[in-house]
């Protein structure tokens, strides 16, 4: 936690401003200003440093101070946020060092301005924990602001509050693509009814729908009778429409990956896309037959329609003799990743979509295809919409289990802000369950990582290297249930 008081005191009654502010990130200029105004409040005034109170936090790059500038721009006051672990950023950031110039006081608001700007300024760097310690005549301003009391402490023999900012990307993420699944899709998991066949007295047995018993969640499903299972996408049409050949592609990619996580060897792909003009669905089709070649799994047909608006569908077959059910995590199992942690943020969907694929050999994507069905793990999950994160609640889910992931554990590109990687769709990334030190997940293409483990408890848990764990999930994220 931080070794620094938050606030330089009280809050203090709202006045009415000369003019409204504007909160900054500074340039050096402003920065050294605020160290001034720094220096006045921490060792003049409270006198809770003898002669300077910068630290390692003002020296490190990735350090954002925000100041706030009155009508002649004129710094009022500022605050730092930075990460908290020194080395590789997970996430895990603290905001210090708020102090106000005592002439601007009087006016109010200056510093639940500045809190506000850093709780904004953190959700765009793909922050999963936001820290602060704050002294107990300023814990007031935080409540009313939002922040959670975690704890207490003492800084240089002041008490202090340890106040932590809730953040809702995880379970936003999920209530906006997966938590109606559920009650949308529940006709569909009702049975078939028994219904007479050929025959004297013949009957059909009901038959379950979704899946069946067993793999309920699943994004592929077992085809009753045979050793096939088959699984079904659709594309965006926003990138259907913006980006043909990548729609294509990705068509192809996420149906492959939902098959492969079954354990299935990819047998063939049918699609269905719907464009304005001939020469759209061209593109689109070039895209799809690209990736076919790829990761050599044949179109097998399917349907195609002009005139009507951007759209795009694939489903895509595959072979399993023993699927592997998505559901088959136990608590004590451990939770493994298997990334590829190659490529970068596909252009117009940075912190939302890594391409690991486009540049990879037909060599590496079959590999990685293969990867669950070498090692045939207990459960196994692809890494979808709903980020790792998503993805393990949704293991978590269908297997009757809650999950705790190890932030610091997961492997994660370099070029990725950790809170982004946990929660995007990451071109190729498995999760797996076994009993303890029984994984065999490995490509030579993928880093594999144990990142975690399934236990009772609800939801998904991030457990920080300090031993804090934060909620993200806090309940199941599809509502289909238990497989």
């Amino acid at each position: 936690m931080l070794d620094v008081p938050l606030l330089s005191g009280p809050p203090r009654p709202a006045r009415r401003r000369p003019a409204p502010l504007r909160i900054v990130i500074a340039d050096p200029a402003q920065r050294a200003e605020y160290l001034r105004i720094r220096r006045e409040v921490f060792v003049r005034e409270q006198g809770i440093f003898t002669a300077d109170d910068r630290d390692r936090i003002d020296e490190d790059t990735r350090t954002v101070v925000l100041v706030a500038l009155g009508p002649e721009g004129e710094v009022l006051g500022g605050v730092r946020v930075a990460p908290v672990p020194e080395g590789r950023d997970i996430g895990w950031w603290s905001g210090s060092r708020l102090a106000v110039r005592r002439g601007a006081r009087r006016a109010g608001g200056i510093g639940s301005a500045l809190v506000r700007e850093a709780c904004s300024t953190i959700a765009g760097l793909g922050v999963l924990r936001f820290d602060a310690t704050v002294q107990l005549g300023a814990a007031v301003l935080f409540d009313h602001l939002g922040w959670q009391r975690v704890g207490t402490t003492t800084v240089q023999g002041v008490p202090h509050l340890l106040m932590q900012w809730p953040i809702d990307r995880v379970q936003s993420l999920v209530t906006g693509t997966k938590s109606a699944l559920g009650g949308v899709l529940e006709p569909l998991g009702r049975a078939v009814p028994a219904g007479a066949a050929s025959g004297p007295g013949a009957a059909v047995p009901p038959r379950p729908q979704l899946g069946g018993q067993g793999f309920v969640g699943d994004d592929a499903a077992p085809v009753p009778g045979t050793d096939l299972v088959a699984a079904c996408d659709a594309i965006l049409p926003a990138m259907v429409d913006r980006d043909p050949e990548w729609a294509g592609w990705c068509g192809v990619l996420v149906n492959v990956h939902d098959v492969a996580a079954m354990g299935a060897e990819p047998v063939g792909l049918l699609d269905a896309i719907g464009a304005r003009t001939v020469r759209e669905a061209r593109r689109v089709a070039e895209g799809i037959a690209e990736a076919s070649r790829a990761w050599a799994v044949p179109v097998l047909g399917g349907h195609t329609q002009f005139g009507v608006d951007p759209s795009l569908s694939v489903t895509a077959i595959g072979r399993a003799a023993r699927p592997v059910p998505g559901g088959g995590g136990r608590p004590g199992h451990d939770l493994h990743l298997t990334a590829d942690l190659h490529g970068a943020w596909r252009p117009g969907y940075e912190g939302r979509q890594w391409d690991s694929s486009s540049t990879r050999t037909p060599e590496a994507l079959q590999d990685l295809a293969g990867t669950v069905r070498r090692a045939r793990p207990a459960a196994a999950k692809d890494v979808s919409m709903g980020g790792i994160i998503g993805t393990a609640g949704m293991l978590a889910e269908a297997s009757g289990t809650g999950a705790v992931l190890d932030v610091a554990a997961v492997p994660a590109p370099g070029a990725a802000a950790h809170g982004d990687w946990l929660t995007c769709f990451p071109g190729f990334g498995m999760l797996t369950a076994d009993p303890r030190g029984e994984n065999r997940m490995a490509s030579r293409f993928a880093r594999t990582a144990r990142v975690g483990t399934l236990d009772d408890g609800p939801g998904v848990r991030l457990r920080w290297p300090d031993g804090v764990e934060t909620t993200a999930l806090d309940a199941a994220v599809t509502g289909l249930g238990t497989a």
